[in-house]
């Protein structure tokens, strides 16, 4: 078991309906300590190049433009295992899919409004850290 960082996004649905505080608390009651954190407005060129990894899927253009339709909350989580442990806590994509008490579960809309991003991979959390926080923004404790 490694101690590691991730990244986590709480999507536009979710800010609009005021449940960043929520979505924070299950990350911290499950160990997952923020040491980053900022509210932004992505663009859909923003967006495009974050998710640029999808851009020859068929719902790249709704991704895009549903990730820049309002504030986001971009945070890196510190813990043991915790690229696996957010994505626990996250559930399926899915919302119909994910397990009870899961973010999806009880928050989602849809699959594209599904409430929270999470990394993948500790490459993938590397990537997409970089492309929110620099170096300083990151407290190490």
């Amino acid at each position: 078991m490694s101690v590691e960082n991730t990244l986590s996004i709480i999507k536009p649905d979710a800010v609009k309906r005021d449940l960043t505080g929520k979505i924070i608390a299950m990350f911290e009651e499950n160990q997952l300590r923020i040491v980053a954190q900022k509210k932004i407005w992505l663009s859909k060129a923003q967006a495009g190049s974050f998710y640029a990894v999808h851009k020859d899927r068929p719902f790249f253009d709704e991704l895009c433009e549903f990730m820049s339709s309002g504030p986001i909350v971009v945070q890196v989580l510190r813990g043991t295992n915790a690229i696996e442990k957010n994505r626990e806590i996250m559930g399926a994509t899915n919302p119909e899919q994910a397990e009870a008490g899961t973010i999806r579960k009880e928050f989602a809309l849809s699959m594209t409004e599904n409430s929270a991003h999470g990394s993948d991979s500790p490459e993938t959390a590397r990537e997409e850290i970089s492309f929110f926080f620099s170096g300083l923004e990151i407290i190490q404790f």
